[in-house]
């Protein structure tokens, strides 16, 4: 039989209480059974004296009985009366194994029906109850610390070699599994909406314009190579001079907001994108190039010194307590509350998913509960069984030897009354 113990650290202090308020209640019982004992005394003594005396006697000694039958009753619970083997005695320690069945049946009818368990899921606010808990700023730096405690294992955990790996992977699917094209089309889509579309356009512009200024001299050179042998070089550089500055001052009046090159290459935008969304040969052709870049070992090169790196900075700024990481974690968690607080679909939506967890979880296992409490209960060995039923109800019981001492004096008191009056 394994042995249990009777308490643990966190019952300690209310088992004790509950011994101390057991004690003063027994003391109260055995008392007011000495009372009746030391009544029964005086009146037996003095009754030739004082013929009234005579009730005393018979209330005290009915009382007598009464709270040493209902001693035995309470007692004959939990042990056997004066250690006699008296039967049907010692009860609880008696009938252990159908106790802990009768229990487990109990919780599990009773308290883990499906009708009981939705009706107080439907009083119950998971969400609301989270919104407060994270209002809470003890809390808060609570999660924060417990947060602290648990990402160090995590990142090392992180960084095993064959995790990593499958990081490495999961990052390469993830990008891979998206389309290029279309979704280069959604970012030029955006780019375009806000303006910057425009920015870009004035900086090729002026990048271009001072490339080609930047480079006059192999413009000239380029120009001699091509032009006929015979003319002289002064010629060549004339002439390349005169087209760059051409195409410079044409460049020079694209910077106009109201160019026409400007609508051109706003229409042109247009149309890339509407080609980005719908035409296949430039979804093959973005595929193709994506596959390329993903499959190089550049990228991977490049995801394990990323991670690497993560890892380092997060260690350095998870390690003080004035982190970067760890504020932004509190402010996440103190915006995640209030966004609880407000939003009434996102809390419906909890409380529905806490529902259906608690539905689908623990209805459907209810008799599993009720085998683990009543092999919980089986393998208690007696004594723990008793003191901790007695610690429950001892108390309460206490009142059944109170009530039976003057229930019992007061039917034995009645009985002598009604034959004094009939005889």
């Amino acid at each position: 039989m394994v042995q249990l113990p009777v308490t643990d650290a966190a019952q300690q202090p209310r088992n004790i209480e509950s011994r101390a308020a057991l004690r003063r209640m027994r003391i109260v019982a055995t008392g007011l059974l000495v009372l009746m004992l030391a009544l029964f005394i005086i009146a037996w003594r003095f009754e030739a004296r004082l013929a009234w005396l005579a009730y005393l006697r018979a209330f005290s000694e009915a009382g007598m009985v009464g709270a040493c039958a209902d001693w035995f009753a309470v007692v004959a619970l939990f042990r056997r009366p004066l250690g006699l083997p008296i039967p049907h005695t010692a009860i609880l320690p008696q009938n252990k194994g159908r106790i802990g069945d009768t229990i487990g049946s109990f919780f599990v009818r009773n308290f883990f029906n499906s009708q009981e368990v939705a009706a107080r899921l439907d009083r119950i606010d998971v969400a609301a109850w989270l919104a407060r808990w994270l209002r809470d700023p003890e809390n808060l730096r609570l999660l924060v610390t417990w947060s602290r405690g648990m990402l160090p294992p995590a990142i090392e955990l992180i960084g095993k070699t064959e995790l990593r790996s499958a990081s490495r992977d999961l990052i390469k699917n993830g990008i891979d599994s998206i389309a290029a094209a279309p979704l280069t089309g959604r970012i030029l889509a955006v780019l375009i909406a806000q303006g910057q579309h425009v920015a870009a356009f004035d900086w090729g512009l002026e990048a271009l314009i001072e490339f080609i200024g930047g480079n006059r001299q192999v413009l000239r050179r380029r120009t001699g190579e091509k032009t006929a042998s015979w003319l002289p070089g002064w010629v060549d550089a004339k002439l390349a001079d005169a087209f760059t500055d051409g195409v410079l001052e044409a460049l020079a009046a694209a910077r106009a907001p109201d160019h026409p090159w400007r609508d051109e290459y706003a229409a042109y935008l247009e149309k890339l994108v509407a080609r980005l969304a719908e035409d296949p040969e430039l979804y093959d052709r973005f595929e193709s190039v994506k596959s390329g870049v993903l499959d190089t070992e550049l990228v991977d090169d490049y995801l394990a010194w990323l991670a690497s790196e993560t890892e380092t900075r997060l260690k350095i700024d998870w390690g003080g307590t004035d982190g970067a990481l760890a504020k932004t974690l509190e402010h996440g968690l103190t915006a995640l509350g209030h966004w609880l607080e407000t939003n009434d679909n996102i809390r419906e939506a909890i409380n529905r998913s806490a529902r259906e967890l608690v539905m689908n979880t623990v209805v459907p296992h209810r008799d599993e509960i009720g085998t683990y409490v009543s092999d919980v209960v089986g393998r208690w060995d007696s004594e723990t069984l008793v003191t901790r039923f007695e610690l429950t109800v001892g108390r309460d019981l206490q009142f059944i030897r109170i009530n039976g001492t003057l229930v019992g004096g007061a039917v034995g008191l009645a009985l002598f009354s009604i034959a004094r009056w009939l005889g």
